[in-house]
């Protein structure tokens, strides 16, 4: 219900405030009070024709502020469009006209469009003239009024027609999006599809990115390690280049050789110390010759780790930092792909059941008709009566 209503700068009102109670509520006072002025408030905040000529001489605009106790019937509207509320559950509607003529609705702290305040009012007020029933020439109410005359006869089919067209409009509003998205879905599958088809071309595999960045480290600086590996190899054995460098192993051997002709028993115990040393630095050189064997410089190779990581690098430029970021997108892709249904079967299906629901709805639409027609006769002969 409304419990209270505040109008400023409307007619010969500049501020007042009305504070209504449950039930009938009989605006009486002499001519010029302002009682016309309290219904154009009504009306308003009832989303009516706002008209400049009602705004106060002098202000800029008219507003009328009205407060709604918790009625589940005002809730409902409230809730419908995103209007709040306050915190001790009244719900505040205000219009405002200005003195321009332009007018706006508030509901709940939101801005609303003026028919909503209508739906508020038609829910929770009902205005009594001297010569007629208001409420009595609204639409919705005269068939409320019929159908709880007719009673079950029209309460039945209504009840199905109500059900019908819940279905048909659900319908109706899935497949005008399912037509709206179409486009759109068809360039989201066509841009999954491309990208599927460029990773599956590449075929990349988990961890290959770093497997590939130590490979490619490792060739292109083959020719330093060689150099490297050649130098500790000759200070070891030698080389046949400088057959008299002296080498790690022949200078050993040589040590040992002079102390074991030693007649010094401190002296000859040092020699099993040197010949471990001599097989630990036999074991380094046989590695080293091993490692050189391997290392055979590979440029074919060398431009075949580059080449890969290329292919590699257009995937994760396009789709996730790493590969296996790009694996993961693939997988998502897939599924994505899977639930996108843009095939013209499915809109036809919807199409179908729609217009087989909007046959059906017509036939519960003429039965109800039907029904609310016999009830008029009746309610209009027992009022005739009355």
């Amino acid at each position: 219900m409304l419990a209270e209503m505040r109008i400023q700068g409307l007619g010969v009102i500049d501020d007042a405030t009305l504070d209504l109670d449950p039930g009938l509520t009989v605006l009486t006072g002499e001519t010029g009070a302002g009682k016309t002025m309290v219904v154009t408030g009504l009306t308003l905040l009832g989303g009516g024709r706002a008209e400049a000529s009602r705004v106060a001489d002098g202000a800029r605009r008219a507003v009328v502020e009205g407060r709604f106790t918790s009625d589940p019937a005002a809730l409902a509207v409230a809730d419908e469009v995103g209007a709040e509320p306050d915190e001790d559950g009244t719900l505040i509607a205000i219009r405002t006209v200005g003195a321009d003529g332009r007018s706006r609705a508030h509901l709940g702290g939101r801005s609303v469009p003026v028919g909503v305040l209508g739906r508020l009012a038609e829910a929770t007020l009902a205005v009594h003239g001297q010569n007629d029933q208001l409420r009595l020439l609204r639409a919705a109410e005269q068939r409320s009024l019929l159908d709880r005359f007719a009673g079950e006869p029209v309460g039945v089919p209504l009840a199905r027609y109500r059900a019908v067209r819940a279905e048909w409009l659900r319908l109706a509003t899935e497949l005008a999006g399912r037509r709206d998205g179409a486009r759109r879905l068809a360039q989201e599958a066509d841009l999954l599809r491309h990208g599927l088809t460029e990773i599956t071309a590449v075929d990349p595999q988990p961890g290959e990115d770093v497997e590939l960045v130590a490979q490619a480290r490792r060739l292109a600086a083959a020719d330093d390690l060689r150099a490297v590996a050649v130098a500790a190899q000759a200070a070891l054995v030698g080389t046949e280049d400088v057959p008299d460098a002296p080498a790690a192993l022949a200078l050993v051997g040589e040590a040992r050789h002079r102390l074991g002709g030693a007649e010094d028993a401190e002296l000859s115990a040092l020699d099993a110390q040197l010949a471990e040393a001599l097989a630990l630095l036999g074991d380094v050189g046989a590695e080293l010759t091993g490692y050189l064997d391997r290392l055979d410089a590979d440029p074919e190779r060398l431009a075949a780790v580059l080449a890969r990581q290329a292919e590699l690098k257009a995937l994760t430029r396009k789709y996730a930092a790493d590969v296996d970021g790009v694996l993961a997108w693939a997988d998502a892709a897939r599924e994505r792909l899977g639930s996108l249904d843009v095939s013209d079967d499915a809109l036809a299906a919807l199409t179908a059941r729609r217009d087989g629901l909007a046959v059906e709805l017509a036939d519960h639409a003429e039965a109800v008709s039907a029904a609310r027609n016999e009830a008029a006769a009746r309610l209009a002969a027992d009022t005739t009566a009355e």
